[in-house]
């Protein structure tokens, strides 16, 4: 008798979700395949891949780049990198950045 108060507590605790205090929820949120920061990995601009959303705009001499438009630092980002504004998809302005 003595084993079936733990393995009751058990059951019961593994349908319990855990929360995660330190994750923050993220504020654009888009079906662009985003890869990483372009500059380092910290960086607000977030290197671009392939799906239905970026097809159009994908060039072999150049990164596909997205900043969150929100992101007051994309003035600095065109400045330092050289890149022309494409388009923006939801809440994220694309650049092409040329790699020549």
């Amino acid at each position: 008798m003595k084993f079936l108060v733990p393995v009751a507590l058990i059951g019961t605790l593994a349908g319990c979700e855990v929360m995660n205090p330190t994750t923050t929820p993220t504020t654009n949120v888009t079906d662009l395949p985003l890869m990483g920061g372009y500059r380092s990995p910290a960086d607000v601009c977030e290197k671009l891949g392939e799906n239905e959303l970026t097809v159009n705009y994908l060039d072999h001499t150049a990164d596909l780049v997205g900043c969150p438009a929100d992101y007051e630092g994309r003035g600095v980002f065109v400045t330092d990198t050289g890149a022309t504004e494409i388009t923006q998809i939801d809440d994220w302005v694309l650049y092409s950045v040329s790699r020549e």
